[in-house]
């Protein structure tokens, strides 16, 4: 049975005017257009539901759909904005947006936010800075001690955490992004600026050097 975004069929739930995305976000209409070429691909890379799935994503984005990635799982949490386990086509320009050169730093240090919220109770505490840090040195496959990966942490909150609650509320956080703007730079992504029917690959390298934690 072929894909059901092939020719002539309908347009799946989730599915939205290109002009109404347009309208929202920094992509012109032909572009959204483009886009939704580029997600009937992935969507249909492996289940052929009209939606992309987690592993559909994580095919994308590391050309495989078994290998698991926690930075893969984060951000397919959050374009899938309504929390129903895959990503709508309105899903997908939305979340693109942010990484659009157009897009305002506010934007793209909100979503910083929300990435780094592993709880996604509206502050970043201690122990989850701690599994971020340990998540990328698993990416570079490095180890280091308790003691030292204990040390990275202590000296980022010692640096973002203003007030000393033990946490790091949002305002705090544009403060910290502010002092550290490298933690941002690989939230733009200069291609989406001139989208065309040639998409290149949706392709997110998510080694460390491409998240730039200096702490």
């Amino acid at each position: 049975m072929g894909c059901v975004l092939a020719k002539k069929a309908k347009h799946p739930p989730g599915y939205e005017d290109p002009t109404i995305l347009a309208s929202e976000t920094s992509f012109t209409v032909n572009e959204v257009e483009a886009l939704y070429e580029l997600f009937k691909k992935l969507s249909c890379s492996k289940f052929k539901v009209g939606y992309i799935h987690k592993e559909e994503f994580q095919l994308a984005l590391l050309r495989s759909s078994q290998r698991h990635n926690f930075f893969a799982d984060r951000i397919f949490d959050l374009f899938d904005i309504n929390h129903n386990g895959v990503i709508e086509f309105g899903e997908f320009v939305r979340s693109l947006n942010v990484f659009h050169p157009n897009t305002s730093e506010a934007e793209k240090i909100a979503f910083a936010f929300k990435l780094y919220d592993l709880r996604q109770v509206g502050y970043i505490k201690r122990e989850e800075l701690k599994e971020m840090v340990l998540a990328i040195l698993n990416e570079l496959e490095l180890s280091l001690s308790d003691d030292v990966v204990d040390t990275i942490v202590y000296q980022a909150f010692i640096q973002a955490d203003l007030n000393q609650d033990g946490k790091i509320d949002t305002e705090e956080w544009k403060e910290f992004i502010a002092q550290n703007p490298s933690l941002i730079k690989k939230m733009t992504l200069p291609y989406l600026k001139d989208v065309t029917m040639a998409f290149p690959s949706f392709i997110v390298n998510s080694k460390v050097e491409n998240i730039e934690m200096n702490i």
